[in-house]
């Protein structure tokens, strides 16, 4: 189901959102209504505890090309009214959609295939886990035609991924890493053929389900977090605080029970 979307398709099974970049003709390259659209989806994400799970994918041959160099130029020509982003335009814009996708609480799988460039290759980064087709080639394509190749997060994101010597290459060179090299350097989980990337998506979304609603939520939030804290003691504070909040939750009780009688814990998100 697309939910009126017209560039994007949100299908729900169960308390997993499908949500697929769909401008297959274009290589699901990014515009002002797929902008607008994501940015909307992801927002509303932070207070629907009906989705637990997102599994991000693209249309057709590729995962997405990037900006559409054809609705980038009818914005520099004034033929397209560019939005409000942060005082930036539409770079504001489009830049608060990877904000989103960090700060919405339900972990993000990201299946790619084909082309993932530049903010199509930064979709993939802001997400929590990337499982790779054998035909993905990821790259910071800004650089390549005359930008900063750091924009959309990509300095924030890839650095802490792979390192800064990796990504420093990436970045200023805009070279594609393939799936293969993805997976060598911790870039991507796992390879499997393309028509399989689905399937692979599943192992993933089973387990994280059977946790407790609230100690999935509170570990991508600490994890965050952690990344950036300043120390050892500043990351244990917010374990502290996660791990109170969750131990005071009904299903933290019910957690020590299944463990207890060796059965599966029946969580109900209360």
């Amino acid at each position: 189901m697309s939910g009126g979307h017209e560039t994007i398709i949100v299908e729900k099974r169960g308390q997993v959102d499908w949500v697929t970049l769909n401008r297959p003709e274009r290589l699901n390259a990014i515009t002002e209504t797929m902008t607008r659209e994501l940015g909307g989806y992801f927002d509303g994400l932070f207070s629907d505890p009906s989705v637990r799970i997102v599994v991000l994918r693209g249309a057709g041959r590729a995962f997405c090309a990037g900006n559409d160099m054809n609705h980038s130029a009818a914005r520099r020509e004034g033929r397209e009214t560019a939005p409000f982003g942060g005082g930036f335009g539409y770079q504001g814009f489009l830049a608060d959609v990877y904000i989103k996708m960090r700060r919405c609480p339900q972990p993000i799988i990201s299946l790619v295939h084909g082309p993932a460039c530049g903010g199509g290759f930064s979709f993939a980064l802001a997400s929590d886990i990337r499982i790779a087709g054998e035909s993905a080639r990821m790259n910071a394509a800004f650089i390549r035609i005359g930008l900063s190749a750091c924009d959309m997060g990509m300095s924030y994101f890839l650095p802490r991924l792979v390192g800064v010597s990796v990504a420093s290459e990436l970045m200023l060179t805009g070279r594609f890493i393939n799936a293969q090299r993805a997976l060598a350097t911790g870039l991507v989980s796992e390879v499997v053929p393309d028509d399989q990337l689905e399937a692979a998506a599943q192992p993933y979304i089973d387990e994280m389900l059977l946790t407790s609603p609230i100690g999935l939520r509170l570990t991508k939030e600490g994890l965050q977090q952690a990344v950036d804290a300043s120390s050892l003691q500043a990351a244990m504070a917010i374990e502290n605080r996660n791990q109170t909040l969750c131990s005071t939750n009904p299903d933290a009780l019910e957690g020590r029970k299944a463990f207890l009688e060796k059965r599966q814990p029946v969580f109900t998100g209360i």
